[in-house]
């Protein structure tokens, strides 16, 4: 990257960050009023979603209907796929093991990067993948945490699908953005396409409208959560745009920011 353009990734970088850590604030308060998980991770991804095709739609770049195959699989693998993980986890392998997972997203991003670019990493991104297979070898060996005395394999190896799937979403999204594309437009598609497919887990989850209302019931809140989530995702797709898959997973995802609240939930 230029100077340029590195300058402009850390300032995305770091207000992703910012965004991300006041949403979680906003979620417990939410839980605390008694809010379901999945009805408030469809509303606040919703409301995003609409923000951001409203600010594409004004700056002259509406989402082109052309991309509908990348809308799809980019919100399935990067959003829809990982929170649904997350949500069956959970109960079985712990909150504090779920969490230690997304810390695995930066070396499993760097891993799938060098095998779809058919090239070796730097020797340092050796030397992280190394330690990154090794963290997972320790988390299989000695699963467990302060809920869960001994976690089962076969839950562990399917938490362990949650780097996978943001590993891989983070390169599809780049190695397949569409040429031309703005990043604010693919950002509101891909959202509006996870909203569509979260709507359907607030009733398969038993919440229904019971959980939409109670989102209702508590609208400062939301319209919290939906500025900072729409925030987030436009700095967090530009900085894909900028900086790239690998730069990018230091974020470690937007997806967290959904996740936390039925990681909290779960609890």
């Amino acid at each position: 990257m230029s100077a340029t353009r590195m300058r402009e990734a850390a300032l995305l970088l770091m207000g992703c960050g910012l965004c991300l850590g006041s949403t979680f604030p906003l979620q417990k308060l939410a839980a605390a009023a008694g809010v379901p998980p999945a009805s408030w991770v469809f509303a606040s991804t919703l409301g995003a979603s609409l923000l951001l095709t409203l600010g594409a739609v004004l700056k002259g770049r509406p989402p082109s209907g052309a991309h509908r195959l990348y809308y799809l699989i980019a919100a399935l693998v990067s959003f829809v796929l990982p929170n649904l993980i997350v949500f069956i986890v959970i109960p079985k392998i712990g909150a504090g093991l779920t969490a230690v997972m997304f810390a695995l997203s930066p070396i499993l991003t760097l891993t799938v990067a060098s095998l779809v670019a058919r090239r070796l990493p730097a020797a340092l991104g050796v030397v992280g993948i190394l330690v990154g297979l090794a963290g997972v070898l320790v988390i299989i060996a000695f699963r467990g945490d302060a809920s869960s005395a001994e976690a089962p394999l076969g839950w562990v190896l399917l938490g362990l699908m949650i780097p996978v799937c943001l590993a891989s979403g983070n390169v599809y999204r780049s190695h397949n953005w569409p040429a031309g594309a703005d990043s604010l437009s693919l950002a509101s598609a891909i959202n509006l396409v996870a909203a569509g497919l979260l709507f359907s887990a607030v009733f398969a989850s038993g919440e229904g409208m019971t959980g939409l209302a109670a989102v209702a019931s508590v609208p400062l809140l939301i319209a919290a959560q939906v500025v900072a989530t729409g925030a987030n995702l436009a700095m967090f797709f530009r900085l894909q745009q900028v900086g790239g898959p690998v730069y990018l997973s230091q974020i470690v995802d937007a997806v967290p920011a959904r996740s936390a609240t039925l990681r909290h939930a779960l609890h």
